[in-house]
């Protein structure tokens, strides 16, 4: 007896589940007010990656893996290190993929000491290259392209200063690194559907609507036409940080 081979089938479904749930707006609702619940117990803090803290929730983790399996980026580079978990994660990611050239660039204004040491002395340190510093800062910036080799394709993920201004400013300089059908991220644009009486405010800094990723990464959109938003992934991405934050680089035309 034959099995039919049903995979393209159930790619299918998933495509059309997904953009289902991307427009239930009362779904979405029930997310957010369970991630309000969950960050009164530090929910977002609780994760790791091989052994060091990653500071983001499973929904993001499992899509950045689907980015990055379907794409195929040979360069990451994300702002924002915090305790390296992140760095870990997707260096990992190019390891379990053979990709032995694969390289991950993290970039932050304070690499503190002891999170530096856990990151380089990680089994899968070889994957990243970590630089300290504004990240939009010039010399930064020009010593990030120095670690991109010619025709890499390249990836970026901004998860530091969450400031509508300075997510903007690393928009507009590291959105044009980003390579044809690899993905910026910008993390974190849940604040911008939280009301202020929503605000999560077990943080270093609170940032409230209008003054985060979520308008940054619009304002961005609307200046230019180098990216979409992937409705398909993004649709998905209940319980989720980065809600609509998933944008793949548009083919030249």
């Amino acid at each position: 007896m034959t099995t039919k081979d049903d995979r393209l089938e159930f790619e299918e479904h998933k495509r059309q589940m997904s953009l289902a749930l991307g427009k239930d707006e009362a779904a979405f609702r029930q997310s957010l007010d369970t991630l309000i619940t969950l960050d009164k117990h530090d929910y977002f803090y609780l994760w790791s990656w091989m052994g060091l803290p990653i500071i983001q929730t499973p929904a993001d983790i499992m899509a950045t893996q689907e980015v990055i399996w379907n794409t195929k980026p040979d360069v990451i580079i994300e702002t924002g290190i915090a305790r390296g978990g992140s760095l870990i994660f997707m260096a990992s990611l190019f390891a379990a993929m053979g990709k032995t050239d694969g390289k991950v660039i993290g970039v932050d204004i304070d690499i503190r000491a002891h999170n530096r040491e856990a990151i380089e002395s990680h089994p899968l340190s070889r994957h990243i290259t970590m630089i300290q510093g504004g990240s939009v800062d010039a010399d930064i910036l020009e010593a990030v392209k120095a670690e991109i080799p010619a025709g890499a394709r390249v990836m970026v993920v901004l998860d530091s200063d969450h400031s509508r201004n300075h997510v903007l400013a690393e928009c507009r300089a590291y959105g044009p690194l980003v390579t044809e059908g690899c993905y910026l991220v910008v993390a974190d644009t849940l604040i911008g559907h939280l009301t202020p009486e929503q605000a999560f405010t077990k943080r270093s800094k609170v940032w409230l609507q209008g003054d985060e990723p979520l308008q940054a990464l619009k304002d961005y959109m609307a200046e230019n036409d180098l990216f979409e938003v992937d409705p398909v992934l993004n649709g998905k991405l209940v319980l989720s940080s980065s809600p609509g934050g998933y944008c793949v680089r548009k083919s030249a035309k």
